[in-house]
């Protein structure tokens, strides 16, 4: 028997080194328009709030959220049915697509074949009806729920428009969030004996929930700014009370503003400001939520 061949690894070369010194002339250029971007964005949102604030500022008082409006006299006028009527809408608006957005992702990511041609189907309406500008989803919701299935113009009608907006951007964000659980998590559960359903309810979904939740809070939020489809489904600028079930009358905060801000007189452009502020109080507080939630359930893997 001959001896045995000793073979020895070839030595390690050395990292590659870029040619010259210092950064290229062209990437500072890049990073400097980078910045330059970032900053005018930053500046102008930065403007546009300062602006805002310090018009409300003569009418950020309880009278914003305790009156209600006044064509009238503006310095007694509120917007307390706007707010509640956004909050209502709002409400139910997760109510539904929620649970059916949720429910939509983990059969295409969990159980849906994606050999199959009617999934196929499905995943391309759904990515078409994302980019579906809001007015369109404002003349379905006209045709079909308010006038079709005799709804009128209700918190129920409104509810179900803005369902069908948000509703692709919740399953594609939960879809993202399930499909980043890793797949030996899965196999590992299966493979101690535990039943696909089993798995996705004890292992996936709570490996899950950061993701879902902070997009399903940011496509809410997408909703509770909208006003072009909730025009169209008859939203009242002037209601002076406040709705009391799904078949009520309603108005919302950005149908409000946009009252306001169409009027001649100086008092009600500080209405409409002091409105604003608490739009976007409660975006702010949505989005907290939305970061909170991510952090405190995030999971590194």
């Amino acid at each position: 028997m001959g001896a045995p061949v000793v073979t020895q690894d070839a030595p390690a070369l050395p990292p590659p080194r870029l040619k010259g010194r210092g950064t290229p002339l062209r990437e500072r250029f890049f990073r400097l328009g980078l910045w330059a971007s970032l900053a005018v964005g930053v500046v102008f949102l930065a403007g546009l709030l300062l602006y805002v604030v310090v018009e409300a500022w003569p009418r950020l008082d309880s009278r914003i959220w305790s009156n209600f409006p006044d064509i009238i006299d503006p310095t007694n006028a509120g917007a307390q049915s706007a707010i509640m009527g956004t909050l209502w809408v709002i409400a139910f608006t997760a109510v539904y697509c929620l649970p059916t957005g949720i429910l939509a992702a983990i059969y295409l990511e969990e159980y849906a074949d994606p050999d199959r041609w009617w999934n196929k189907v499905i995943e391309i309406n759904i990515q078409n009806l994302a980019a579906v500008p809001s007015i369109v989803y404002g003349i379905l919701g006209l045709g079909v729920i308010s006038r079709g299935l005799g709804f009128g113009q209700t918190v129920l009608t409104a509810s179900l428009t803005l369902s069908l907006l948000v509703l692709p951007i919740v399953i594609i964000a939960s879809r993202e969030a399930i499909r980043a659980v890793p797949q030996s998590i899965r196999q590992a559960s299966l493979a101690l004996g535990a039943t696909q359903w089993q798995t996705i309810w004890r292992q996936v979904l709570p490996a899950a929930v950061p993701g879902m939740a902070t997009g399903s809070i940011l496509a809410l939020s997408r909703a509770i700014g909208e006003a072009a489809p909730l025009l169209l489904l008859g939203g009242l600028t002037f209601i002076t009370f406040n709705p009391t079930g799904i078949q009520s009358e309603f108005t919302v905060l950005p149908i409000q503003i946009f009252n306001w801000i169409s009027q001649s007189r100086a008092e009600f452009v500080a209405l409409a400001s002091a409105a604003i502020v608490i739009l976007l109080v409660i975006l702010l507080a949505m989005n907290s939520l939305a970061i909170w939630l991510r952090n405190r359930y995030a999971r590194r893997w």
